[in-house]
């Protein structure tokens, strides 16, 4: 599976009332607690790549994010499953993963068609939109319509950011 997501600081209150007007349906509202960790064998921060356990209301996902795939959005290969949280804490922990940073954030959850757009109050950085679509095939013509949504919401391509929230947290 490859997630094509582009991120943009923005506040919610105008993106949202575009959103919508487009017709979007919001899904639900999320708090997340985001632990990143690092590899003993390889720095992620120099690979490209995440290692995370999200936790939203008492569940707990690990996801792996490889390398960015292209130069302009946060397009990557994804995996992600459900897990014990305690246990996979203590699973990374025996095999000497460790804990590089923290993101909490309220994630504001809408759909419009198979576009998901995310409205995230992040802790300590602020407002942020990301919109994203999962695909296998022809990933510039996906990535492109994503660019396009966000410019009928008066956003512009050269406004997207690739930097993580952990990366942004850390600075």
């Amino acid at each position: 599976m490859i997630e094509i997501e582009i991120k943009v600081r923005a506040e919610h209150a105008l993106v949202k009332d575009r959103v919508i007007k487009l017709g979007a349906q919001k899904v639900r509202t999320e708090d997340h607690v985001d632990v990143y960790y690092n590899s003993p064998h390889r720095d992620f921060a120099k690979t490209d790549e995440a290692l995370r356990l999200r936790s939203v209301d008492g569940g707990t996902r690990m996801t792996y994010k490889g390398k960015k795939l292209d130069e302009v959005s946060k397009t990557r290969e994804e995996f992600e499953t459900p897990v014990d949280g305690v246990a996979a804490r203590g699973i990374l922990n025996a095999l000497g993963f460790f804990e590089s940073g923290v993101v909490k954030k309220t994630r504001d959850i809408y759909k419009f068609d198979e576009i998901t757009i995310c409205f995230d109050n992040v802790e300590g950085l602020g407002e942020f939109v990301e919109v994203e679509l999962v695909a296998d095939s022809d990933i510039e013509a996906h990535r492109e319509r994503l660019f396009e949504f966000l410019e009928s919401m008066g956003i512009k391509k050269e406004d997207s950011i690739r930097t993580s929230y952990l990366e942004m947290l850390m600075d």
